[in-house]
């Protein structure tokens, strides 16, 4: 029997290969639905992944992703450094490394993390492909199906596919401005308690928070580093943004709250050199720490050694926080011109975070409006966010959008919020013009309320502080 596939057949005439038959009928998924793990039903994909294709449209403003801005680094800088590489080291770049990273790399990320007043040890990091992929290793390590994980609501949008991925039992605390509450998150522990549960770990973005962009408040941080300790659950501080600051005085991490026992810290250089070298890492006492690397074996062996060697050499010419600052620089010129755009094209009705750092603002809208369906109808003006319900994982944060600042230029994200506004605008204008109609004839006393109409709105998840009229 011929079991060539395909792409293995000789080109017809003219150069073309046979067209491939796409595997979409009722009777092919039905063939493969049998071979998937149990686990892929309960898989979610990622919001950004899925707006990926569109938003790299040129006509597109993408307010979506959480893009840093590559073009401010030099090209002349990475064209040295690659250059050295090539020369000096180009063997061993090309070559295996260590699963858990070089030490060089070590070295470097220890000097990142004492930029933010920690003190590491070089021998409790990991070297990852990405952030993305220490928190998945964390999970991997960490969490049996079943197992209760709880995060802050709203939570890192990437976050929400690794915990359904690994079948946790995700709960998610409330925020406000200051962060996550403690008052609510004692009372669930509480609940657990009584139930005979105990947590896998808190996870957290406690520093601009992705995407509420509030930052954990010092005498809340100080709390949960307490009940930590004295619940002995493991803390998951994911800090991306921690050297992004704009503007009020820096709050120590949870790590050097802890000291290290009870926090298992992650970190990239995506936000503070360039996402293309997928380079993050996790710090994790010994007994965790030698979980995640055999962990990291079996998924990829080790981090890629040529993005390693980049590393090494940007910060051996020692102007990596020259960089920073030039970045936090662009990014604080940006966040004004979204905040100044919110404030003149969205409704009296919306709310928003004000930053004072990272890369998103939490924009909440009445809640008679789903961003979800609000996506569809920005995506015809080419314009992006992604919806707040990628945020949660149980439905919550429909009437929410995380909006980010760093990618667009100013005018550009001006625009981007112009377009947002004017299609918000409509839906408001609709929902008004129905409600009054409404109030004009209104139903006989008699009449059956419809089913949930006495149900209390839920698209408002994440109360800010309403800016005064007269700064709208």
């Amino acid at each position: 029997m011929d079991t060539a596939r395909p792409e293995d057949e000789p080109a017809r005439e003219g150069g073309q290969r046979p067209h491939r038959r796409a595997h979409t009928t009722s009777s092919d998924v039905a063939r493969y639905a049998g071979l998937f793990a149990q686990r892929t039903t309960v898989m979610r994909s990622s919001a950004m992944r899925d707006l990926m294709e569109i938003t790299s449209r040129p006509e597109v403003i993408s307010l979506a992703g959480g893009f840093p801005d590559t073009s401010t680094f030099p090209p002349e800088s990475f064209a040295a450094q690659m250059t050295r590489i090539a020369q000096e080291s180009s063997a061993r770049a090309l070559q295996y490394g260590p699963t858990e990273g070089f030490a060089e790399t070590r070295a470097v990320i220890e000097e990142v993390m004492r930029a933010e007043d920690m003190r590491p040890d070089p021998e409790d990091i990991v070297v990852t492909s990405g952030g993305q992929q220490a928190l998945d290793l964390i999970c991997k390590t960490l969490i049996d199906p079943g197992d209760v994980v709880i995060a802050e609501g709203p939570t890192y949008p990437g976050a929400v596919p690794v915990f359904c991925s690994y079948e946790a039992d995700t709960r998610q605390v409330g925020m406000d401005d200051e962060g996550m509450r403690i008052d609510l998150l004692e009372e669930l522990l509480a609940e657990l308690d009584a139930a005979g549960r105990r947590p896998k770990f808190i996870y957290s973005v406690p520093t601009f928070q992705n995407p509420g962009g509030v930052t954990l408040g010092l005498e809340r941080r100080r709390r949960l580093v307490e009940i930590a300790r004295e619940r002995e659950i493991l803390l998951v501080e994911d800090n991306p943004y921690g050297l992004l600051r704009y503007g009020g005085d820096p709050l120590p991490t949870l790590y050097s709250l802890d000291g290290g026992d009870y926090v298992l810290y992650m970190g990239t250089f995506s936000k503070i050199l360039s996402p293309g070298i997928r380079i993050g890492w996790a710090c994790a006492p010994p007994p965790v720490r030698a979980k995640l690397v055999l962990g990291k074996q079996a998924a990829d062996l080790c981090t890629s050694t040529l993005s390693q060697f980049f590393v090494r050499e940007y910060f051996g010419e020692g102007r990596w926080l020259e960089y920073v600052d030039e970045l936090r620089d662009v990014y604080r010129s940006r966040r004004a011109a979204m905040l100044r755009a919110l404030a003149s094209y969205f409704p009296r009705q919306a709310t928003w975070s004000e930053p004072e750092g990272g890369l998103f603002v939490w924009a909440t809208l009445p809640d008679y409006i789903d961003t979800t369906d609000l996506l569809a109808k920005a995506l015809r003006e080419n314009v992006a966010f992604v919806p707040g319900e990628a945020a949660f994982v149980d439905g919550r944060g429909s009437g929410s959008m995380r909006l980010n600042f760093s990618a667009q230029t100013e005018d550009e994200i001006a625009e981007g919020i112009r377009r947002i506004g004017a299609v918000v605008g409509e839906q408001v204008g609709l929902y008004e013009t129905m409600t009054q109609s409404f109030e004009i004839v209104q139903p006989s006393p008699s009449s059956a309320a419809p089913p949930g109409a006495d149900d209390p709105p839920t698209g408002e998840v994440l109360p800010f502080q309403r800016r005064p009229p007269e700064e709208r």
